[in-house]
């Protein structure tokens, strides 16, 4: 059985006709997502984590396990920048399958997404106050803002999904802690939801299971016993393949400034940049970047 077979007729049919065929983690990890199970999913980046995480919870809105007009899946991520990207590639595939749906006459349920981080505006803050979105991304930061309010956390009293990305990247730092004792003070509104974390590289892996999942009260809080969470970790296990080459233009000087160097780099990485879609160049300061730039340009 693929795992597609959890999903919507409709979705599994649309995915098909985009990807072909999930990847490796997602093939891993949709059967413990479709169980409300926790988990900690490790894949190399660019191997579809964000759609691991997301496409299920945008089943469960379809199927009506989750409920339109609140909030049902909440999205922290340490950075700003990737909060914008996840949005836009979240619009994306919520709009294929809107128009995928209403093109073979099934209804496609309302699914908003929104973001909150400092730059928000406060017009936007009590838009999303009022009317909640299905999907709510924000930073942990944010996140701790809206505990404080007490009209802006009624917002949280009904998250299903929590998913955590990059959490290598909070988990041994004072800002991990102060996300994941957020998190735990959303459980004191929503209840028991769901926890997954998504990371390309994480180490120790049970550490950080464990850290994700937290501690659970089964029974009386006045006398509490704590209990830990179960979670599941997945691996993928594809391994990415690098091609590096180390070249130096072929030109004699003493210095870096010398005019030269800079005019046979700037040829170099014309031509990497034009076979190629996109290019990313890295540099030692400020200036080196705004004067290679400078010489690309002209």
């Amino acid at each position: 059985m693929s795992s597609l077979d959890l999903f919507h007729p409709l979705i599994k049919k649309w995915f098909l006709e985009k990807y072909t065929a999930p990847t490796d983690i997602q093939e891993k990890s949709w059967k413990a997502v479709s169980e409300d199970k926790n988990i900690l999913a490790a894949a190399p980046t660019g191997s579809g984590k964000t759609l691991t995480a997301f496409l299920f919870a945008i089943n469960n809105f379809v199927t009506g396990k989750f409920e339109t007009g609140k909030l049902g899946v909440l999205y922290v991520s340490p950075l700003k920048a990737l909060n914008n990207d996840v949005k836009k590639n979240l619009l994306t595939p919520i709009g294929e399958l809107k128009n995928f749906f209403e093109a073979r006459g099934e209804t496609f349920p309302q699914i908003r997404v929104m973001t909150r981080s400092q730059d928000t505006s406060y017009e936007d803050r009590r838009e999303i106050a009022k009317y909640p979105p299905e999907i709510f991304i924000t930073t942990p930061e944010s996140l701790n803002i809206i505990l404080t309010s007490k009209n802006n956390r009624k917002i949280l009293s009904s998250v299903k999904t929590l998913i955590l990305d990059e959490i290598h990247y909070l988990a041994n730092s004072k800002r991990g802690t102060h996300l994941i004792t957020a998190v735990d003070r959303i459980t004191l509104l929503a209840g028991e939801f769901q926890r997954i974390a998504l990371s390309a590289t994480v180490s120790p892996e049970k550490l950080v299971a464990e850290f994700v999942a937290g501690f659970k009260i089964p029974k009386d809080f006045k006398n509490p016993t704590y209990e830990k969470r179960d979670i599941s970790i997945i691996k993928s296990s594809i391994k990415k393949e690098y091609s590096l080459s180390v070249k130096y233009p072929d030109i004699k000087t003493e210095t870096f400034d010398n005019e030269p160097i800079w005019l046979a780099l700037r040829d170099v990485f014309k031509d990497i940049i034009k076979n190629n879609d996109s290019t990313l160049l890295f540099a030692n300061s400020r200036r080196i970047v705004e004067k290679m730039t400078r010489f690309i340009n002209e």
